[in-house]
């Protein structure tokens, strides 16, 4: 019997058998062994006319379902195998084919693995989402990596539902309704973004833990306006065991942890916050901390001066009587300033921005590292090789230009003041005006704290696709306003990423609407917020407890034992040990032997 015989028949013996579903009779002398398959299948392929040919073979079966016709085929205990394995060869005469040499010596054609599409995988990949589909499919991916604050992130905006918390009436579990949050089913995974955050925040705890029995805050009422996350809960759940009663609203319409605020509202806080708020919301959150019957704040914690602006403006009776206010950014103790000069701050205030503890560890640490983490989770830009010009030279601008220098970014930085200029300089930047680069850099940062820095004239020059965001605290640094003309298209991306189209199809990348980006498109480090809330923490005891005229009513800097202090609570994470002074050592330098170590004038 020829080859070509040979091989004819086992062909159509394979087909049917393939198409019937049933194993190849175990006597088949030309049934090839498991071993001969990997072979078969490993070797090249016929040319293509051949292969052409064997696909319009009148022989030629149907492909076999999946789990059916490959069963006798592919399953090795389908068909009894030959005890002696056949030997495989080329025959010369099938220009190299290849053959098996099987017991009786007979010589047959190797069969040609046919390759099988499945039914079920080509629907699978010819399957269309529909609209509920396509939204949940779009959702997931863009909130994967501008949504994530947390490993919890995923619940956050998880719900379809478009209906504004405002016209929610919501209870928690105890049937306590005074908040106003995205949805309270969500509180259980917030409270694991707090246990979380808990373990980088040992200060927090450890202050939690020695003042508790003292109640250094009992009978304070904290209002609260700041960025609402796990970091912030857990100052506001110390704030609480230390005696404050405490009411919070969000700083920024985009960076509250929405489990995190149902988390809250779960443990008993009058919340007012939901990711995605308006500028309507804001104002209206806002109030509703602070105008409620029976209830009289004393102390007041901001971020930005909204919530200190607000009840100056609105409840001129009720600011009076407040004992103390707290700040932490830039926007917030320059307003402070603003009404001390004018003679219009009648209460004392803290300023914590300034205070070493937050303007060395937070502004500058914290920003070199979420900067990079920012950017990446809403655009997926490499840094390596492109240009980027920094506005401003402060801490966070010094944060920003190490950890891009340090990706391989071209970083050019403007500045008004000669001292950080010349910092920026010996650091090993290039200062330049934003006009003499603005039509070659790849990304616009700004983190000047001051307002109109990008302005229109600026967007109109930037290269296509160049990408523009803002790590100051306000929105004022860059003239978002000025986009929202009849000719330029805006087109979201994904959230927090909008695409801002000139009419000759240029386009450049705004991210977080020119809101701070880090606490809107990533999260920042724990452990550098930890640093900043006990800072907070103690500012809050020392003005609620300090003794009539103490503090007049003006701006103060947190004592420099006290920032001292926060440094020290922190240090035994790092299993670090202080060297102390000897008592002859301490009198050369003229200091206590505790401290503080440094005089208020001292530049760190």
């Amino acid at each position: 019997m020829s080859v070509q015989v040979v091989a004819a028949k086992m062909a159509e013996v394979e087909l049917k058998d393939v198409s019937a579903g049933k194993a190849l009779p175990a006597e088949s002398p030309v049934t090839p062994t498991s071993e001969e398959k990997t072979l078969a299948r490993n070797e090249p392929q016929k040319e293509a006319g051949s292969s052409a040919a064997a696909a319009t073979s009148p022989t030629a079966e149907p492909s076999a379902k999946a789990g059916e016709g490959s069963r006798g085929l592919l399953t090795p205990s389908a068909a009894k195998m030959p005890q002696a394995s056949a030997l495989k060869h080329s025959d010369p005469q099938q220009n190299g084919g290849d053959a098996f040499v099987n017991r009786d010596g007979t010589v047959a054609e190797a069969p040609r693995m046919k390759k099988i599409q499945f039914a079920d995988q080509k629907q699978e990949f010819n399957k269309r989402p529909s609209k509920i589909g396509r939204r949940s499919l779009s959702r997931s991916i863009s909130q994967s990596s501008t949504d994530s604050y947390s490993s919890a992130a995923s619940y956050t905006d998880s719900s379809d539902d478009e209906t504004s918390p405002r016209d929610k009436q919501q209870k928690n579990s105890k049937g306590n309704g005074d908040f106003c949050i995205k949805n309270i089913k969500q509180a259980d995974f917030g409270r694991r973004e707090i246990e979380i955050a808990e373990q980088e925040m040992p200060a927090l705890m450890a202050l939690r833990k020695r003042a508790q029995g003292e109640k250094p805050l009992a009978g304070a009422k904290v209002v609260g306006c700041t960025h609402i996350t796990a970091q912030t809960a857990v100052l506001m759940e110390t704030l609480s065991a230390l005696g404050a009663q405490c009411r919070w609203a969000a700083c920024n319409i985009y960076s509250t942890q929405n489990e995190v605020a149902a988390a809250l509202a779960e443990g008993g806080f009058s919340v007012f916050a939901w990711k995605g708020e308006s500028e309507d919301d804001f104002w209206w959150c806002i109030d509703r901390c602070v105008n409620v019957e029976g209830w009289q704040p004393n102390m007041i914690l901001d971020d930005g001066g909204d919530l200190t602006h607000w009840i100056y403006k609105k409840y001129p009776n009720m600011f009076k009587k407040i004992k103390g206010i707290v700040e932490e950014s830039v926007t917030g103790v320059h307003r402070l300033y603003q009404l001390s000069k004018a003679g219009k701050l009648c209460v004392p205030a803290m300023n914590v921005n300034d205070s070493v503890t937050k303007q060395k560890f937070d502004n500058l640490y914290c920003c070199r590292e979420s900067i990079l983490d920012g950017l990446k989770r809403t655009t997926d830009v490499m840094f390596g090789g492109k240009q980027v010009v920094v506005c401003g030279y402060g801490e966070v601008g010094k944060g920003c230009c190490a950890a891009l220098k340090a990706m391989g970014s071209i970083v050019y930085v403007t500045e008004i003041d000669p001292i950080c200029a010349l910092q920026a300089c010996m650091d090993g930047f290039r200062l330049v005006k934003l006009n003499e680069v603005i039509r070659q850099v790849d990304i616009v940062i700004t983190c000047t704290g001051n307002k109109n820095v990008v302005v229109r004239e600026h967007l109109d020059r930037m290269k296509n696709g160049c990408i523009v965001c803002n790590m100051g605290h306000s929105n004022t640094e860059i003239d978002v306003a000025s986009l929202r003309t009849p000719e330029l298209t805006w087109e979201r991306v994904r959230s927090q990423v909008d695409h801002i189209i000139w009419p000759d199809a240029k386009r450049i990348v705004l991210l977080a609407e020119g809101r701070l980006l880090n606490l809107s498109c990533s999260t920042v480090p724990t452990f550098v917020l930890s640093i900043t809330a006990t800072t907070q923490a103690l500012a809050l005891i020392e003005l609620y407890n300090a003794p009539e005229g103490r503090y007049k009513q003006d701006v103060y800097l947190l004592p420099k034992k006290m920032d001292e202090y926060v440094a020290s609570l922190h240090l035994p994470t790092f299993d670090a040990h202080l060297t102390e002074l000897t008592d002859e050592q301490a009198k050369y330098l003229g200091l206590n032997k505790n401290g503080p170590f440094k005089p208020n004038y001292y530049r760190y």
